[in-house]
This record gives structure tokens, sequence and C-alpha cells, in this order.
């Protein structure tokens, strides 16, 4: 049986969901691509290391018997995701599954959000999104997935939330255009999940308002992710699915 081959995107922080997301895929089987972007990673610092944390989950995986490529991307740059996609084919074979679990985020609001942090979000969180996913779509052999990370987060994070908004849109009309390839879509809002951005006022504020009594870990969205790609998830397609503990109740 040929492996079957994952592209996870924005895997930069050994703390961020991305990174629980390459580990799961790798425990259950899959060979993991998976991109980050340093420069990304030293403008907004998050309490990682993006000098090596890349190498050392590229070791994690490998120690678990599967192949990993970790592959530095500006998802910024439109010709990116075509190379990436014919890269990763190249080298490890037909990509199976999508996570698209990279981002733009720099809060701002309505006033003071500038042009340039606009365009940019929106190139990297939604039009990055919809030309890999076309990429992709363009190399399947027998069906695939896609699985993107979402928000609703937008208040005080306009440019943020609006291109998550639009790759949600993106996402579930993938869902019914491309079924006739066998491709299932779905989206994961994973909900307030501390990947090194909350306070401690923050994070006693999200706790409060969680039925659960605790926040999200990155290994719950990682969870579900290995869900929707596996054989039992072939049904569940056009999907947002808020995976967030009772939150959003």
């Amino acid at each position: 049986m040929s492996p079957r081959i994952a592209l996870v995107t924005g895997v930069g922080r050994s703390n961020g969901i991305g990174h629980a997301i390459v580990l799961e895929l790798a425990r259950e089987g899959w060979d993991v691509a998976f991109t980050h972007w340093r420069a990304y990673e030293r403008r907004v610092p998050l309490g990682s290391d993006p000098e090596r944390d890349p190498e050392r989950l590229e070791a994690a995986v490998r120690a678990l018997g599967r192949r990993a490529i970790a592959i530095e991307a500006d998802l910024a740059d439109p010709e990116t995701p075509d190379r990436l996609i014919a890269d990763i084919g190249h080298r490890l074979g037909t990509i199976d599954a999508i996570v698209l679990s990279h981002a733009e985020s720099v809060d701002s609001g309505i006033l003071d959000t500038t042009l340039e942090s606009f365009d940019r979000h929106f190139a990297v969180n939604t039009r990055a999104a919809w030309l890999l996913i076309r990429a992709f779509a363009g190399q399947v052999a027998g069906g695939g997935r896609v699985v993107a990370l979402t928000s609703d987060h937008t208040v005080g994070n306009l440019p943020y939330g609006a291109s998550k908004g639009a790759l949600d849109r993106i996402v579930v009309a993938a869902a019914r255009e491309l079924a006739p390839l066998g491709i299932t879509a779905n989206l994961i809002n994973p909900g307030p999940v501390d990947t090194g951005w909350m306070d401690d006022a923050t994070r006693e504020a999200l706790t409060a308002h969680q039925p659960s009594g605790r926040l999200g870990t990155p290994e719950d969205a990682a969870r579900l992710v290995r869900f929707l790609l596996s054989e039992d998830g072939r049904w569940v397609s056009g999907q947002l699915i808020m995976s967030d503990g009772g939150f959003s109740v």
C-alpha cells in the first residue's frame, strides 16, 4: 500500500496547531511535508524558536518512521502554491491531503489597519489557500482531503477576520466543485487556543467563558484533523465545524 502524503501549511512554531497536526498525522502513518516562514515568526514572535523549530519537527516525524520535508515558503507570493505542490510531488509523491493552518495575523481594527497589512492578510490567508486547493486538485489521483483552520475573531482584528471569512467561502465551494474528483473539504474553528498569543488576563477571561472549564489545545484540533483525513471521515464535507468545547454555544 502506498504511503499517504499530507501537506500541512503554517508549521513554524512548536506551540502551534500546525505542529500538533504534523505529529498526529505522522503517528497515524502519514508522510508529511510542512511549510514555515521564518520572516513572519521573527516579525510576530510567540514564544517559539523560528531558527530551529522546523528542523526539530522534521526530526521528530522521521523518528516516528515517516518521511518529512520542512519547506520554507512565502505564501504571499502567488507563484509559491504551484511550486510547492510540484516540489512535494517530485520529492514524496502525489499529495493525498492538504491542511491549511497558515495565517497572517496582526491585530488591527477598522481605523488603524493599513492597506499593506490588509492586502497581505488576503494574499496569505485567502489567495494562497485558493491557489493551494487548485494546485492540489490538479494532481489528485484517487480522491483527497482539504481541511482549513478558520476563526470568527473579527472585532479589533479586521484583516484577519475578513480574510478568514473569505477562506470559509472558498473551502465550502471546494466541497461542492471538487466532489466529482473524490475530494472532501471542511473547515475547523478551534475556538480560543493558547499558542503563545495570550497574556494572563486574556487566558483567564477566555477560560471563564469556556463551559468545559479549560481552553482548547493544539492537540484537540489535531485529533479532529486526523479524523477528517481518515477513511472514517470520508462522508463529512462542506462543513464548518465549531470544535471549541462549547465556547461558541
